[in-house]
């Protein structure tokens, strides 16, 4: 199983003095897929703590698809949880998760926090589709996203977010986000690194160039060589830009495309991204797409 350098390890240490009892949850997991004959299997799976995964699904026949669950339901004050994902050469494997990760309040000194690795062998093929991040009011995050591709992997996923609990009356007071996601190719040189760092009462949550007051946002992410300027260009004509709702789509050299979306409520972005998730899957990937039975339950 392939060990990402420990590079941002500080971000997630432990306070000085605290005991690993006081710290909250530390759960890992370890899923290694693999291609056998004309299906992707779970060849690998190491966990402990409070972090599983259901029984591999084939609802598309080849594709190994795999939910990965949280049994407490969400994640509190010292809690870590860390996710490493392997898939061999010529693997195909959908990652999702049955419902939205909940960050309750932490204070600044035990924050909580998620670290995921990721790595694809030649010619492997990935869909990273979790649900919506929820970040309460108080919650303080520190979460850290790392994907590296070898020759002719792809990948397409996404990551997204709501700050406060908007149905509860929650605006996201005495918070703060930290976050680290990095794109890589094979040989470790970075294809897109993002790093965010924002709290409560920072201007550019209200300014017109930042979020312009919209609580729910996120990127849709794409890796490979059909990840193309001429694909963004394609997407840019169909893309929401109003009140409620707006996104815009880029690609980096290197084959990476992005297409970053802000809206007043969580369920039109994930609107957005499910369905450009099946528009760019044939291009991306080469296989066709469906909606995923788990999202109509």
């Amino acid at each position: 199983m392939y060990r990402p350098p420990d590079d941002d390890a500080p971000a997630f240490a432990l306070p000085a003095g605290a005991s690993r009892a006081a710290a909250g949850w530390r759960a890992r997991l370890e899923l290694g897929f693999a291609r056998r004959g004309e299906r992707t299997v779970l060849a690998h799976r190491l966990r402990s703590g409070p972090l599983a995964i259901q029984k591999p699904l084939y609802p598309e026949g080849p594709v190994c698809h795999a939910v990965v669950l949280h049994p407490p339901g969400g994640v509190a004050a010292g809690d870590r949880l860390d996710l490493a994902v392997e898939l061999q050469a010529g693997a195909h494997a959908l990652v999702t998760t049955p419902g939205a990760t909940k960050w309750y309040k932490a204070g600044p000194d035990r924050p909580a926090s998620q670290r995921i690795d990721v790595v694809l062998r030649e010619q492997a093929r990935l869909d990273w589709l979790p649900q919506d991040n929820i970040y309460f009011d108080g919650s303080h995050v520190r979460q850290r996203f790392c994907l590296r591709l070898a020759d002719g992997a792809t990948a397409l996923g996404w990551d997204a977010a709501l700050l406060g609990r908007r149905a509860s009356g929650e605006t996201w007071q005495g918070a703060q986000l930290r976050c680290l996601t990095r794109i890589a190719g094979g040989d470790g040189r970075p294809l897109w690194e993002e790093r965010q760092a924002i709290a409560s009462g920072d201007p550019v949550l209200a300014a017109p160039q930042g979020l312009d007051g919209l609580p729910a946002y996120g990127t849709l992410w794409g890796a490979g060589p059909a990840c193309t300027p001429e694909l963004a260009q394609l997407l840019a004509p169909d893309l929401p830009y109003g009140e409620d709702l707006r996104a815009g789509a880029t690609a980096l050299p290197g084959g990476v495309l992005l297409v970053r979306a802000a809206a007043r409520q969580p369920e039109a972005v994930r609107r957005l991204f499910a369905g450009l998730w099946l528009r760019l899957r044939p291009i991306v990937h080469g296989v066709p797409a469906r909606p995923l039975r788990l999202w109509s339950t």
